[in-house]
């Protein structure tokens, strides 16, 4: 574990990002954590100045009602710094200016924060600097080869936060608890007993202004090359000796390098679509082809779903399906692990014989467990009941979680380099086959739950 930060500079300060998710997920941290002290500059190419940013600050901590001594205290000291984040000047005369040792969070574009780092690569950094990157970390696998190069050249790999905030959330990091401290599950973890895992983030939201970025990604690279492989990765693992960074990301790795396209075959392996015109919530939306900012001729998909496989021992033949779509009908956010149906239902048993599910939940956090029980009026006839569970939303957001690991030098909710190119590897096959049109473009209404001839999962 590397050295704790003394200052935290934001590139990017008076983006979207900053305001919405960083600064709340700060006052948050200070507010649980009120012995914690550091600094916090705030920089970009805004003309804004130190009252102006402060009051940015102050406006985004009010939304999580953050109080306290180490809130006042980083109030009071916070300072913004004018400067363009791809100019090696700038850089130098800003990270000059800190006290102790600083951390540089990109709440930049990806382009603009590879050309920020060229620009580092020109001076001699601060001993200690933590670098903290937002996803994408490259566009393919042979860029985030390049990537990661390219961040080796500026400080140790320790130093360096990928951040998937999927890995700060609660949710995932409850499936730890779930799997390895109850004996009733951890023995059942494997393809002898389980038919079939399903990892699913329908949203109702549609595109909602955000044209630039997603209409170059899509809802594969935004969604499933990142954070769904990701919570796989947490399902799968094999039990880490420890939680500490290193056996963590050991056992994530080893699940990512075991990945691959069910079958090898993308076309059979995988579906895509995008919105058509629709409602959601009685509200009228374009077609995803018609939004603004939206070159149709991308075809881009709102809708994706692949089917991979985890060539290991304790998962042979057991497919992991990941889905996630824009504009559909219903919220559904959910890990489903669909155990093999029983061996032998006694002769004289009717009713539900379906396998049994554990459902673990995003937002809000629960879980429940779906199996077959004998009948309230008739014992021989079977229903199906839930045992729920919920496990309450955590002391911290996710970017408060992911803060936390970046301020304390501990990388375990980090996405490492070599995890970062698996999850590139894993996908290229269906980028490619999508490219060249192997795999059809179907479309949805929006507000409905996607193509009519897709099978729902879990």
């Amino acid at each position: 574990m590397t050295q704790s930060v003394d200052t935290l500079v934001i590139l990017g300060a008076s983006g979207d990002l900053t305001s919405r998710l960083l600064l709340p997920a700060i006052g948050q941290l200070l507010t649980d954590q009120p012995d914690r002290a550091f600094a916090l500059v705030g920089s970009s190419s805004d003309d804004l100045d130190d009252d102006a940013w402060r009051k940015i600050v102050t406006t985004s901590f009010a939304t999580v009602d953050a109080k306290g001594d180490a809130v006042e205290r980083l109030l009071a000291g916070t300072r913004y710094v004018k400067g363009d984040a791809t100019s090696a000047d700038d850089l130098k005369s800003l990270l000059a200016s800190v006290d102790g040792v600083p951390a540089l969070y990109f709440a930049l574009p990806p382009a603009v924060t590879a050309k920020a780092c060229d620009a580092l690569g020109t001076f001699d950094l601060p001993k200690g600097l933590t670098l903290a990157l937002e996803k994408p970390f490259g566009t393919d696998r042979e860029s985030a080869i390049r990537l990661n190069a390219q961040l080796a050249k500026l400080v140790p790999e320790d130093q360096i936060h990928r951040v998937d905030h999927f890995l700060g959330r609660s949710s995932v990091l409850n499936i730890l608890g779930v799997r390895f401290a109850n004996s009733i599950l951890e023995p059942l973890w494997d393809g002898l007993h389980i038919e079939r895992v399903d990892v699913v983030y329908d949203e109702t939201l549609a595109l909602e202004g955000r044209a630039r970025y997603y209409d170059g990604a899509g809802a594969l690279i935004d969604m499933i090359q990142s954070h769904l492989l990701q919570v796989m990765a947490v399902l799968a693992m094999e039990p880490p000796s420890t939680l500490g960074e290193a056996d963590l990301r050991d056992a994530k790795q080893l699940v990512l390098r075991a990945t691959k396209v069910w079958g090898g075959d993308p076309v059979t392996a995988s579906r895509r679509a995008r919105y058509a015109a629709g409602e959601i919530d009685g509200k009228t939306l374009p077609a995803y082809a018609d939004e603004s900012g939206v070159d149709p001729k991308r075809e881009t998909e709102t809708l994706a779903e692949v089917t991979l496989q985890v060539d290991t021992w304790r998962w042979k033949g057991v497919p992991f399906t990941l889905r996630s779509g824009k504009a559909l009908g219903s919220r559904r956010r959910e890990m489903v692990i669909t155990f093999v149906p029983a061996q032998h239902v006694p002769t004289g048993l009717k009713g539900a014989t379906e396998p049994a599910q554990l459902r673990l939940m995003f937002a809000p956090d629960s879980m429940s467990l779906d199996i077959n029980i004998n009948g309230t009026d008739n014992p021989y006839e079977l229903e199906r009941a839930s045992l729920t569970a919920d496990f309450g939303p955590g002391a911290l957001l996710a970017y408060g979680e992911v803060l936390e690991g970046i301020l304390d030098g501990d990388p375990s909710l980090s996405v490492r380099a070599d995890t970062a190119v698996e999850c590139w590897r894993i996908v290229e096959p269906v980028l490619t086959a999508w490219h060249d049109d192997r795999v059809p473009l179907e479309e949805y209404p929006a507000g409905s739950e996607g193509p009519e001839d897709w099978a729902p999962l879990g």
